[in-house]
């Protein structure tokens, strides 16, 4: 355990700079998962760790960096993205640039991975830029800053540097007059009407030629709040002409008056995405862009600004999109309004297809970063099952579930003829030695309705503890002890002892499901365990009655 503590220690200071011990756990964890029922012990030591590596000497410390940078070379990834054009080592910057109007989805990840892993692959630097710029239509969710920060450092992506655009509207300006003063923006007071007709015909607005002078006379009102929303904006000049009316002269800067969540009413005058994403993109020094193809549009507008300031666009590499067929084409606008509504329990219902469910359920990151780097970055439009993503985490969790009975839709049976009672212990892993779990051979039982129905009229086994008969009538006999293989045929069924059964609720995508489980169980919370003969699940709850969420078959 200390060796691992120690190199995991060592390769996120020498990273970050500074340890962070939650990054360590989380290190520690994932490749040694029988350390985790001592957690708090775990954690102990790694802040002892870390208290001792920081009075080390300088010298020191880069013994141990020049220790661990071979085995951190030695660490193999299961799918190799495809080598980025033009990039060269140390020298790339991606970014991921959300809109934090809500969690990250499992789209969001894909974009969080990917950028992630070919800054990782380069040995360069990786940027999670909030785009909160529109304080209404989108409006940025407040919580949702930390839980995107959150999310990264769950998906093993932290990011080397943070940038919240709201916060930075003051050099966006800067940019803007600097583009007046060029000639290459102006303000438009047309309808919106008016200059669509414009755009559509070809034909410049009498806006267009103004001078700079009056142009900047213009921009200090908007900027005042002497013009109402709509009433004004500030354009880029394109080409009127251009075979794609979108791209125009596009609009750069709307007046919109109402608070944002970060800024509070600061700013009157916001940016629209294309510009201050093209600004951002060349002062955060980004050299490499994955974009959706169906986003082709803003790169065309924004290379306007690129080349009149004589700046050179990044690398593009246009991906498709991808579709799992579990969730369709739920946005993060439509999930908010059914949470008001009560559709959802709330941001991380199990039905939804947020990373903060994803983690509720007891997925493992790990499984969610094989599953998005092995789809790869073409431009095909994909699409894909969560069935791919369970079996991805299947192969992780498999090994290190601890297995428990859950009867569902139970029904209570008695053994006529049994007389003897015993203690029962079975396997809390069936391939490794995990150690066992005790259950009372009793009289009174529980099992499925599913089995009760199934097995009318024959011999079934429970397993570990005894073969019973159940009649036509329903009524349960004991049939004995044997197992010996020789009776096939016979069915092993699960159980529950009526002495120790809790009452349990398994929340899943499509509702709840109610039963009863094993009190043994109380051991196992916050972690996924596998329910027999039904699912893995992840115990969120284990007092006089268990919660759990299912994580998948």
């Amino acid at each position: 355990m200390d060796e691992a503590i120690w190199k995991h220690v060592v390769l996120n200071a020498k990273k970050y700079g500074k340890p962070n011990e939650k990054a360590v756990i989380g290190k520690v964890l994932a490749e040694n998962p029988e350390l985790r029922k001592n957690a708090k012990e775990v954690l102990e030591r790694i802040r002892q760790v870390i208290a001792e590596f920081e009075s080390l000497s300088d010298a020191e410390k880069e013994e141990l960096f020049s220790r661990y940078a071979e085995e951190k070379k030695e660490v193999r990834r299961d799918y190799q993205l495809p080598p980025l054009p033009n990039a060269e080592n140390g020298k790339v910057v991606m970014r991921f640039a959300p809109n934090p109007n809500g969690p990250p989805t499992l789209g969001s990840a894909r974009g969080i991975i990917v950028n992630s892993e070919y800054a990782r692959m380069y040995d360069g630097k990786f940027i999670l830029r909030f785009d909160d710029t529109d304080p209404r239509t989108k409006r940025p969710l407040l919580e949702a800053y930390d839980w995107y920060l959150e999310d990264c450092e769950w998906l093993d992506a932290r990011p080397d540097e943070v940038v919240y655009a709201s916060k930075r509207i003051g050099m966006y300006y800067d940019y803007a007059v600097r583009l007046i003063e060029m000639g290459h923006a102006y303000v438009c007071r047309c309808s919106r009407e008016e200059f669509k007709q414009y755009k559509d015909s070809g034909v410049a607005c009498p806006h267009r030629e103004r001078s700079a002078e009056e142009n900047l006379e213009d921009w200090e009102r908007m900027l005042n709040g002497e013009y109402a929303e709509g009433e004004a904006v500030l354009r880029i000049k394109t080409d009127m002409a251009h075979k794609d009316p979108a791209v125009r002269d596009w609009v750069a800067f709307r007046i919109i008056f109402s608070d944002h969540p970060l800024v509070g009413d600061k700013y009157v005058v916001y940016p629209t995405l294309d510009f201050e994403s093209a600004i951002e993109d060349h002062v955060l020094g980004v050299t490499h862009i994955l974009r959706g193809k169906d986003l082709a549009d803003s790169e065309r507008r924004q290379r306007y600004i690129y080349e009149y300031f004589g700046w050179e666009y990044p690398v593009v590499r246009h991906w498709g999109r991808i579709k799992i067929h579990e969730f369709g084409k739920l946005s993060t606008s439509e999930i908010r309004k059914k949470i008001e509504e009560g559709v959802y329990s709330g941001w991380d219902d199990p039905a939804l297809p947020t990373i903060r469910a994803f983690r509720r359920r007891g997925f493992e990151p790990r499984a969610i970063r094989k599953f998005f780097l092995s789809l790869g970055v073409g431009e095909n439009d994909v699409s894909v099952s969560l069935k791919n993503l369970y079996a991805e985490n299947r192969k992780i969790v498999d090994e290190i579930a601890e297995r428990y009975f859950f009867v569902w839709n139970p029904v209570r049976i008695e053994i006529e003829g049994l007389d003897s009672f015993a203690e029962v212990e079975l396997p809390l892993h069936p391939s490794r030695d995990a150690g066992v779990r005790k259950l009372k051979g009793e009289r009174a039982v529980y099992i499925t309705r599913d089995d009760f129905e199934n097995f009318k009229g024959k011999e079934v086994r429970l397993k570990g503890f005894c073969n019973i008969r159940i009649g036509e009538d329903g009524k349960a006999s004991y049939a004995g002890d044997e197992v010996e293989t020789a009776r096939k045929g016979r069915s092993i069924i699960h159980w529950l002892p009526e002495s120790q059964a809790l009452k349990c609720e398994v929340l899943t995508p499509e509702g709840k499901v109610e039963g009863l489980v094993e009190e043994n169980v109380r051991s196992a919370v916050n972690r996924v365990v596998q329910f027999e003969r039904y699912a893995f699940c992840r115990v969120e709850e284990a007092g006089e009655e268990v919660r759990a969420i299912y994580t998948h078959p």
